[in-house]
């Protein structure tokens, strides 16, 4: 079949639904398809977030197929669209009010959103057939738009590439740097951490600086453990590094799906998270993958100071994630995108 695969792009940003969008081509071509990436810079602001859902219904798109990811790539018009929705525009929806939202609680917020809503029902409800990216994304859906999804589960980037190791005295924090994500949760808790792991926050985002700011206050008062700050990480030095760590933390809020988690997984480590992380619970149960905390710093701490103390815990914790890891597989992603027919 022609296939398109609709995603969209920030400008400058290179995040989990790009390597998403990278790897289903990758996929589909494997299978025997032809399949183009099509692909439109959107903006998340709020006063230009209907322009980037409207854009889209102006594109020709003379295909076999469609499959639509994440918003508003669910907008393109095609006979046959298959919406795998990794996400809605979150800040419109369950992050009204948030303070990492730019829309509040204010009238004109509430009128967009509200026009959001049955924007998002309309284009969506012309899908095919709906698949969401975890089990969360397929209950907001249902919650504010009344769309069924059936949850389709994929393989995290460098699953191919990841494989297990020593167990060594980093606990990794592998996320974005941004108020939803919550690094400062992992921060605060390495600060209250007495035993003998060595904390790691990789990646980047706007809230680096107040992060490195804590980090070094931390550090001149003597407090917990001490804290790397990585930035960007090449794929060689996370596979390494994620072979040989004691664990991850994984704490955001109410997550789509989480890639962390899964890479975690596949090295054989076990995830230590929150209750209110979202489908980062439909991978880690507390005591058989890894540990669910209270969700507060101290009780971050404790979970971490119990699995650098236990490698024996941690072993067993981790081999119970690979084992459900493992079972993911692209193969199954793109039979069941492309149907019996494809």
């Amino acid at each position: 079949m022609d296939i398109c695969v609709c995603g969209t792009q920030v400008p400058f940003t290179q995040g989990g639904a790009e390597l998403h969008l990278a790897n289903l081509v990758t996929a589909l071509r494997e299978a025997g398809h032809r399949v183009e990436p099509v692909v439109l810079p959107t903006a998340w602001d709020r006063d230009r977030i209907l322009d980037a859902a409207a854009a889209w219904r102006l594109v020709p798109l003379d295909f076999d197929l469609a499959i639509t990811l994440n918003f508003p790539s669910y907008f393109a018009r095609h006979p046959r669209k298959v919406a795998w929705v990794l996400h809605q525009h979150r800040g419109a929806y369950d992050g009204l009010g948030q303070p990492w939202s730019d829309f509040g609680l204010d009238d004109t917020s509430l009128a967009v959103h509200a026009e959001l809503v049955a924007w998002d029902t309309a284009a969506l409800g012309e899908a095919e057939r709906r698949y969401a990216n975890s089990g969360v994304v397929a209950a907001r859906l249902a919650r504010y738009n009344g769309l069924d999804a059936e949850p389709l589960y994929h393989p995290p980037p460098l699953a191919d590439r990841i494989h297990e190791g020593a167990f060594g005295d980093e606990v990794l924090c592998i996320t974005r740097l941004e108020g939803n994500k919550r690094p400062d949760l992992f921060v605060e808790a390495m600060g209250l951490a007495s035993g003998n792991a060595r904390g790691v926050l990789m990646g980047r985002g706007s809230f680096a600086p107040q992060l490195e700011h804590r980090i070094a206050e931390l550090a001149a008062a003597g407090l917990g453990r001490p804290i790397e700050m990585t930035g960007f990480v090449p794929d060689d030095d996370l596979v390494a590094r994620l072979a040989t760590a004691r664990a991850v933390v994984y704490s955001p809020f109410d997550e789509d799906y989480g890639y962390a988690t899964l890479q975690a997984f596949l090295a054989g480590k076990p995830v230590i998270t929150t209750p209110d992380s979202g489908g980062v619970l439909e991978w880690v149960e507390h005591e058989v993958t890894g540990l669910v905390t209270d969700g507060t710093p101290q009780a971050m701490a404790d979970a971490i100071d119990r699995l650098a103390a236990d490698a024996d815990l941690a072993a067993e914790l981790g081999a119970a994630g690979r084992a459900r890891a493992a079972k993911l597989s692209w193969a199954a992603v793109v039979e069941t995108l492309v149907g019996p027919t494809g």
